[in-house]
């Protein structure tokens, strides 16, 4: 097991090497005509931004001071993103450089086919005499004296004087023989490739910092309000128009802190929901460093209140501490419980992460004695956590945790190990919600999957 732990993770190294390899050279080396500052100073990037990255989640994880997590966590995480896009852009840029080769290659032929054409061309001949007019008198010659004779031959012009043998003769694009034109011509070939590399290698940086920048952006401007309307066929008449504010994923940490959570919730606060339902992963450290940036949370404001499950990042964060910390907020912790609203049951089960500290979710004890004639809302964390609400008879799950895939294309492997990746689904009689998440984890960028709020109105089929 751990030979194949090893081998894995060395793949994993060589893959991440090559590709960085790759992207150095496509960036400055082909940009480049020589060795020089350039070459090194991209690849003291490119290892520097690594560096900072690891730095940023080795901190994280090990409780470093939290000072310094929030030194490197902007860099390094933004350079995450960064690297993920610079090598999507790249990629495609080998589609778009043999394009860009053959134009220019195609623009040189059609301006050397014009030069011949124009060298081609036939002079007019100036003995050529119009008709009906007379033909010119030859000027008068004065007589000249005759030179010595001389045996010595007069003087043949260098080499390097004669015409057309200048130091740009040959050179594709300097003047030809006889052509009298200063004006450069096509670009030769060693100028037309570093030319076209560097073209390809501007264009690839722009949109990865374009995609990075638009995406970092949508993420510390807030997540937007959805509405989804959940029919319930248990769900009595006057329950129905009963809205829950469903955030999850807020990850407040080294780079979204207290104005971040006040942002969330004024924007739950705007939807004036009849319930708050919290899913999991609010936090990524400690109460002791997150504490104040959690404070915010205690103005939720509910009719029927606010309640709030674990998610897996509690448990690295110590989940025992943030249960008793959400509680002084305010919020109703559920942990494998379930209370019973005056409409329908609303239970809670700890996420799967706790289960290697003994926390992990029960079924039986949040659901096991219910009554099963009256309507059901589960909170869990993970989508795959379905399959035991399923049977248990819930009717409606309402989780997180897939962050939409957060940066496409990770939405690609997000939906494989999820059951649903984000939005409402069925199994069985069973719904499942599954909301994008209001922050982000590691990288404060979100691209192809915008945050979110959900405000779920149930309906009564009764009604």
């Amino acid at each position: 097991m751990v030979v194949v732990f090893v081998l894995v993770a060395l793949l994993m190294v060589g893959v991440l090497v090559t590709a960085n390899w790759y992207v150095w050279r496509r960036l400055f080396r082909d940009t480049t005509s020589a060795p020089g500052p350039v070459r090194r100073i991209g690849a003291a990037v490119i290892a520097g931004g690594w560096l900072l990255a690891v730095g940023a989640l080795v901190a994280e994880r090990a409780g470093a001071p939290f000072w310094l997590q929030r030194v490197l966590a902007w860099p390094g995480f933004l350079w995450l993103a960064l690297s993920i896009y610079l090598l999507l852009a790249v990629l495609a840029g080998e589609v778009v450089r043999p394009l860009l080769r053959w134009f220019l290659e195609r623009r040189a032929a059609a301006r050397r086919t014009e030069g011949a054409e124009v060298s081609a061309a036939p002079a007019e001949d100036p003995k050529r005499i119009p008709a009906g007019t007379a033909p010119p008198k030859a000027p008068e010659t004065p007589e000249v004296p005759e030179a010595p004779e001389t045996s010595e031959a007069p003087e043949a012009p260098e080499a390097s004087e004669a015409p057309g043998t200048g130091a740009l003769s040959g050179v594709p694009g300097a003047p030809g023989p006889g052509s009298g034109s200063t004006s450069p011509g096509p670009l030769a070939v060693p100028s037309r490739r570093l030319f076209v590399s560097r073209v390809v290698a501007g264009a690839a940086a722009a949109a990865a910092v374009g995609t990075v920048g638009y995406g970092t952006y949508g993420v510390l401007n807030g997540p937007k309000v959805k509405r989804v309307t959940v029919p319930l066929a248990k769900l009595p008449r006057a329950a129905h128009g009963f809205r829950i504010a469903v955030v999850s994923d807020i990850h407040l940490g080294p780079v979204l802190g207290r104005g971040f959570a006040q942002k969330v919730v004024d924007t739950i606060n705007s939807t004036q929901p009849d319930l708050i339902a919290v899913v999991g992963d609010l936090v990524d450290g400690s109460v002791k460093d997150l504490g104040p940036a959690a404070a915010p949370l205690a103005r939720l404001k509910a009719r029927h209140g606010a309640y709030f499950v674990t998610g897996n990042h509690e448990y690295f964060s110590g989940a025992e501490q943030w249960v008793a910390e959400v509680r002084r907020l305010g919020l109703l912790p559920l942990e494998n419980a379930r209370t019973e609203l005056p409409h329908f049951d609303l239970a809670g089960v700890n996420d799967i992460a706790g289960e290697s500290e003994g926390q992990g979710p029960d079924y039986d004890r949040a659901l096991g004695d219910r009554d099963r004639s009256r309507a059901c809302v589960l909170l869990a964390h993970q989508p795959v956590q379905i399959h035991d609400a399923v049977d248990h008879g819930v009717d409606l799950q309402l989780s997180g945790h897939t962050h939409g895939g957060q940066l496409w294309p990770g939405n690609l492997i997000a939906g494989a190990a999820n059951p649903t990746l984000a939005g409402l689904d069925r199994y069985g009689d069973t719904q499942l919600y599954v909301s994008r998440g209001a922050g982000a984890w590691g990288p404060p960028t979100r691209v192809g999957a915008p945050s979110d709020i959900t405000v779920i109105e149930l309906a009564s089929r009764q009604a």
